[in-house]
C-alpha cells in the first residue's frame, strides 16, 4: 500500500511502517526514545514493534492503565513526571503503541512536555487506526466529559500496521468498524454499501477498507485542520453519541459502552433526526438501523434517562453561541452543519431506536 501523504506527515502501512521508521530515526538526532503503552499493548503488541524497531538510541517503556477511565490529566501528570525522572528532554521522541486512549493522551503528553517533543503513533486497534491516528487531534477527558482538555499538533508520522488487529476481541473491531460506517455516511455511499457486506470480507479487503477510510478522513482534516468549516462532518452521530457514552460511564447500574458502540446508537438517532428535519430518505434511514442494529445489537433507553443525556449534549465540542450543534444528513455523502434540533425531536429519535 502506498503512503497517505497528510498536511505534514505521512501515513505508512504494514511492512512499509518499520522501513520509513528506520529511515527517520536515522535521520533525527534524537536524545531518547520513550515508548507509551498501556497494559494491555505492552504484552500483545510492544513485543512484535520492538522486534522491528532496530535503533542505538536509548529507549524507555512507560505503561499507563489501559480504558477511558484513565484518559485523564491525572494520567498525564504521572507520564510528565516519568519523563522528567527519566531525564527526557526537547529532542526526545514520544512513540505511543496503543489504541486512541494511547494516541490521544500520548499525543497531548508529548505536545506539552517542555513546550513539545516529537511524537510517533501506532495506532493498535481498528478505531485508532481509522480515527484517532489521523489528524493531529490530541486529548484527555475532564471527568466523564470527552475529550476536553487538548490541543492539535500533528505526529512525525502514523504507522499503521493491520497485523496488530489479530490481538483485539471482537468488541474492540466493531468499535472502530462504527467510524468506518460513519465515513461511508458523511462522504461515499459506494464506500457505505462496501461496509454493509461484512459477511463476505476477506483479511484484504480489511486492509483495502481501512485505507479507503484513512483517505476520506484525511482528505476532510487536509482541507480543513482546525475544524472550522468541512472537518465538523467527522462529528456526525457524536453530539448524542458522545453524551450517551458519558453518561452511561457516570451510572454504575448500567454497562458502558465502547467509542464506537455509543456513535452506532448515535448515527441511528441523527439520521431519524435527519429524516424529520433534512428529508433524509426513509428507506435509507431504514437500513441504516437495520444495519446497525445487526452488527451492535440493542441498548435499552427508559423515558428517565433521555433528559441526563441531552443535558450532556452542551458540552459537545461543536457547539457555540450557546447553540447545540449537531451534523445531519440531506443524504449518505451529503451531511449538513450547524444544525440546531428541538429536544422533543431527541426523544421522538430515542423512540424509534428502542421501537
Amino acid at each position: 500500500m502506498n503512503s497517505i501523504q497528510a498536511a505534514n506527515y505521512f501515513v505508512h502501512f504494514n511492512a512499509n511502517c518499520y522501513t520509513e521508521l528506520q529511515q527517520h530515526l536515522a535521520e533525527n538526532n534524537y536524545s531518547k526514545i520513550f515508548i507509551l503503552v498501556d497494559e494491555h499493548t505492552h504484552e500483545f503488541c510492544l513485543p512484535y514493534f520492538m522486534s522491528n524497531l532496530q535503533t542505538e538510541i536509548p529507549v524507555e517503556v512507560i505503561e499507563i492503565l489501559a480504558g477511558e477511565i484513565h484518559k485523564n490529566i491525572e494520567t498525564c501528570v504521572g507520564v510528565w513526571n516519568v519523563l522528567s525522572e527519566l531525564d527526557g528532554d526537547r529532542k526526545s521522541l514520544m512513540i505511543n503503541v496503543g489504541g486512541g486512549v494511547v494516541t490521544d493522551l500520548g499525543g497531548f503528553v508529548a505536545s506539552t512536555f517542555k513546550r513539545g517533543i516529537s511524537y510517533i503513533n501506532v495506532p493498535t486497534s481498528l478505531l485508532s487506526m481509522v480515527d484517532a491516528s489521523v489528524g493531529g487531534k490530541t486529548g484527555v477527558d475532564l471527568g466523564t466529559l470527552k475529550n476536553q482538555i487538548g490541543v492539535i499538533n500533528t505526529p512525525e508520522m502514523v504507522l499503521i500496521d493491520t497485523s496488530f488487529l489479530n490481538t483485539l476481541p471482537a468488541n474492540e473491531m466493531r468499535s472502530g468498524l462504527a467510524e468506518m460506517l460513519k465515513h461511508g455516511l458523511i462522504y461515499d455511499e459506494n464506500y457505505w454499501k462496501k461496509m454493509i457486506d461484512l459477511a463476505s470480507f476477506t483479511i484484504e479487503d480489511l486492509d483495502n477498507l481501512i485505507y479507503d477510510s484513512v483517505i476520506i478522513k484525511n482528505t476532510v482534516v487536509t482541507e480543513d485542520p482546525k475544524e472550522l468549516g468541512l472537518r465538523k462532518i467527522l462529528n456526525y452521530g457524536h453530539t448524542l453519541g458522545h453524551a450517551i457514552e458519558s453518561y452511561l460511564l457516570t451510572h454504575e447500574s448500567k454497562e458502558a459502552l465502547l467509542h464506537g458502540e455509543a456513535i452506532a446508537i448515535g448515527m441511528v438517532l441523527e439520521s431519524y433526526i435527519s429524516y424529520q428535519q433534512e428529508d433524509f430518505p426513509k428507506e435509507k434511514l431504514a437500513e441504516i438501523k437495520r444495519v446497525i442494529l445487526d452488527m451492535y445489537g440493542k441498548v435499552t433507553f427508559e423515558d428517565s434517562d433521555y433528559e441526563s443525556i441531552m443535558d450532556l449534549m452542551k458540552y459537545d465540542k461543536k457547539n457555540s453561541h450557546g447553540n447545540i450543534n449537531f451534523v445531519l444528513l440531506n443524504d449518505i455523502g451529503a451531511p449538513v452543519l450547524d444544525k440546531t434540533v428541538p429536544n422533543e425531536t431527541i426523544v421522538a429519535a430515542f423512540q424509534y431506536y428502542n421501537s
